[in-house]
């Protein structure tokens, strides 16, 4: 099956790409392609332009301190899962990275790509919202609780590119995923931040986007072990979560206390 024609773009600066967006409105960024190719080859997407992001330098790279991991967007998830700042400083992040589909994707798909697609099953948005990251684009600084709008929106704007987003270091963290075994995707996913002062639980797989559990987050704040959850506990109902072939909304409904749990162990057991 033939994809609709289109004119392709490499751009080798920020400006340029933001530039060529702004020009050919109908047009796409490019960057590992794991999802947009796929949506062409299916005709459920025709961009007029691709513009690839694969040779703009300024949006590659990872940096890290005691405070805080930088990740460029372009910067694939193999890079993610091997880089020794990021595995020392958030290692359930590392961990996150080394479970997304399988070795193929994992050297193509990209952090920015996949943060920016905003699919309820992803995993690195559990992260972002997880870790309460700030996502930063060609035009500002987007807080992670203002930037997954609903299902595949985010608060992105027309010609508005994502470059790089900083995670802050927690105390410790977890990341626990009930996989599809069709695709690796989250059925349901959980990534747990300790910051000490505060808790963050951030939930992927289970609704139409990301979202967190404020009634988690306070129980863990005050006691951050694994049996203050309830492992039969309802968190979140069942009316609020994705019901589908592969998981009902009662079924992710129980999972989600379960991996909880399961995310404050694995926290507990990476601490310093």
């Amino acid at each position: 099956m033939f994809m609709y024609d289109y004119q392709y773009h490499c751009p080798r600066s920020i400006a340029q790409a933001v530039a060529l967006a702004s020009d050919y409105p109908e047009g796409k960024f490019l960057a590992g392609g794991q999802t947009l190719i796929q949506t062409m080859k299916l005709r459920m997407a025709a961009p007029t332009d691709l513009i690839d992001l694969g040779f703009v330098p300024e949006l590659k790279g990872i940096a890290a301190d005691a405070h805080r991991v930088t990740i460029g967007a372009t910067t694939q998830h193999a890079q993610v899962s091997r880089a020794p700042d990021i595995r020392q400083h958030i290692p359930a992040l590392a961990h996150l990275a080394s479970e997304i589909g399988d070795r193929q994707v994992r050297n193509r798909g990209t952090l920015g790509g996949s943060v920016a697609n905003s699919d309820p099953a992803a995993d690195y948005p559990a992260a972002v919202l997880g870790l309460g990251a700030t996502i930063h684009t060609s035009e500002r600084a987007i807080p992670a609780d203002d930037f997954f709008v609903a299902l595949y929106e985010t608060a992105l704007a027309p010609n508005e590119l994502l470059t790089r987003i900083e995670f802050p270091v927690p105390r410790r963290a977890g990341y626990v995923k009930f996989k599809s075994p069709a695709s690796g995707f989250a059925l349901v996913g959980v990534f747990v931040a300790d910051f000490g002062d505060a808790v963050r639980v951030a939930v992927t797989g289970a609704g139409p986007m990301v979202f967190r559990i404020p009634e988690a987050e306070e129980a863990l704040r005050d006691h951050f072990a694994a049996d203050t959850i309830d492992a039969g506990s309802c968190l979140v109902r069942e009316d609020e979560l994705n019901s589908d072939i592969q998981a009902s909304a009662a079924y992710r409904a129980h999972l989600i206390p379960v991996l909880v749990r399961r995310a404050v162990e694995q926290a507990l057991q990476r601490q310093p």
